[in-house]
């Protein structure tokens, strides 16, 4: 099971980094009218939410570098940036190795509790790093969708 549970991670991940590839940065850090969010908020916000399901709440080190919480947590958007976030390519690489190193950690230990249950703003509550795992993917497939639909709305302008 645990081998399934990885391809999926990759294989989810493989399309939203194949979403990125043909996007500039001025499309990346647009925000198209009437959305509080660009691209580069989307796939930012995509790494962190990983990387706290996959590590943080396991009470494990995650690669979390300074300024993303601000720039791509929940409740953030782009007006409030102070400075300046990461380039879309160096977070594109960001998520390209982020499914092996989640896949190194967890291998054969999917089924460990969380050190305390961890109720999501969709209400469902986690306890073992697979549901962790398992909700990222359902998380991402959502923020996918907005980067293929700001793409679609860029290329009509």
């Amino acid at each position: 099971m645990s081998a399934y549970v990885f391809e999926q991670l990759a294989f989810v991940r493989d399309q939203t980094v194949k979403a990125l590839q043909d996007v500039s940065e001025e499309q990346a850090t647009a925000v198209p009218a009437g959305f509080r969010n660009s691209i580069l908020w989307q796939a930012g916000h995509i790494y962190l939410v990983q990387e706290r399901f996959a590590f943080t709440v396991q009470g494990k080190e995650a690669a979390i570098p300074d300024g993303f919480a601000a720039w791509f947590g929940p409740g953030s958007s782009p007006a409030s940036w102070v400075d300046r976030p990461p380039a879309l390519a160096e977070l594109t690489e960001m998520l390209r190795d982020q499914p092996k190193r989640v896949a190194e950690a967890w291998d054969g230990r999917l089924h460990e509790g969380a050190p305390k249950p961890y109720t999501t703003s969709t209400g469902i509550t986690l306890t073992a790093t697979d549901a962790f795992l398992n909700f990222t993917l359902y998380h991402e497939g959502m923020h996918f969708q907005a980067i293929k639909m700001y793409k679609a709305m860029s290329a009509r302008e």
